[in-house]
C-alpha cells in the first residue's frame, strides 16, 4: 500500500536527523484497516519543539515526499498537526509534531518506526493511552437548548442552517453515543456504516432530513427519540436530567409541528 511505502520512506529520511527522537504511526495502521482511501497518521517526536512554527513544520513535511500543500489543525483542536497532501502518489498525510514530554499524553498506542535509545518505548511503558469520551452531563445540559435552537431556525424558514445543525447533532451527540453503545470508540459518525448494528444505523439514518420543513421537523423528532433511548442505555444514574427544560422544549416542538 502507498501509505506503508510512504511511512518507511519517511523513516529512512528522518533517521539520520539528530533532532529526531522517534517516529511513530497511528490510526488505521494499528488495526490493519488501511485501504486505498486511508490517510496516514505520523507522529514525529523531536528534541526541540517544532509545533507552533508552521514554517518549520512545513520544512520537515517537504523532506518526506512530493509535498503539494498543508495547513495546521486548529479546526479540530490540534494545532500540532500538519495536514498535508502529497503527490506521486496522491496521499493525505497527517504529521503530529511532539516533544518527548508531549508524547506521554496519547489517545492510542502507536507503532514505533524510529525509537532512538528506546525513549518512546520507555514512555509507552510508563503511561497509558486514553481515548477522550464525551461528558454525559455536558451533553444533557445542552441538548434541549440545541433542539429549541433548531426549532427556531425551522420556524423562521432558515432550512439550510437547520439542515447543517442536524449534522452537528449526529457528530457531537448521536454518533458518539451510538458508538459507545456498540463498544466502539466514540469518533463522531466515523465508520458508523460498519461499526453499528443495522438497527442503530437505521435509527441514525432517520435523522437525515431533506430540504423541506416537515422533513426537518421529522428528522429532529427522530433525533430526540434516539437521544432519549441512548440516554437510558448509556448514561450513568448520576447524570442529572434537565426534565423541566425538556418538557418545555417539547411542548414548543408540538406548537411548531402543526
Amino acid at each position: 500500500m502507498i501509505q506503508r511505502a510512504f511511512a518507511y520512506k519517511a523513516k529512512a529520511i528522518l533517521e539520520p536527523d539528530e533532532d529526531v527522537i522517534g517516529l511513530a504511526v497511528a490510526g488505521s495502521w494499528l488495526t490493519d484497516e488501511i485501504d486505498e482511501f486511508s490517510d496516514l497518521d505520523l507522529i514525529l517526536v523531536t528534541r526541540q519543539k517544532i509545533s507552533g512554527d508552521k514554517n518549520r513544520m512545513i520544512d520537515y513535511a517537504k523532506k518526506l515526499g512530493d509535498f503539494l500543500s498543508g495547513f495546521t489543525g486548529e479546526h479540530v483542536g490540534e494545532p500540532r498537526v500538519l495536514i498535508c497532501l502529497y503527490d506521486n502518489p496522491l496521499l493525505h498525510v497527517d504529521i503530529k509534531f511532539l516533544t518527548l514530554e508531549e508524547f506521554h499524553s496519547r489517545i492510542e498506542t502507536p507503532t514505533l518506526l524510529i525509537d532512538k535509545n528506546g525513549e518512546l518505548e520507555k514512555v509507552i511503558r510508563s503511561s497509558q493511552a486514553k481515548f477522550p469520551y464525551p461528558d454525559y452531563q455536558w451533553i444533557e445540559d445542552r441538548f434541549w437548548i440545541w433542539v429549541h435552537y433548531a426549532l427556531l431556525k425551522i420556524g423562521r424558514g432558515e432550512y439550510l442552517e437547520a439542515y447543517d445543525f442536524m449534522s452537528f447533532l449526529r457528530m457531537v451527540v448521536l454518533g458518539p453515543l451510538l458508538h459507545i453503545k456498540n463498544d466502539t470508540l466514540p469518533r463522531g459518525v466515523r465508520k458508523v456504516e460498519t461499526e453499528l448494528t443495522n438497527d442503530d444505523l437505521a435509527n441514525l439514518r432517520r435523522t437525515l432530513p431533506t430540504y423541506d420543513r416537515q422533513s426537518l421537523l421529522d428528522s429532529l423528532r427522530n433525533a430526540v427519540s434516539l437521544y432519549r433511548k441512548l440516554r437510558t442505555e448509556v448514561f450513568r444514574p448520576s447524570v442529572g436530567l434537565q426534565k423541566e427544560t425538556e418538557k418545555r422544549v417539547m411542548n414548543y416542538f408540538d406548537e411548531i409541528d402543526v
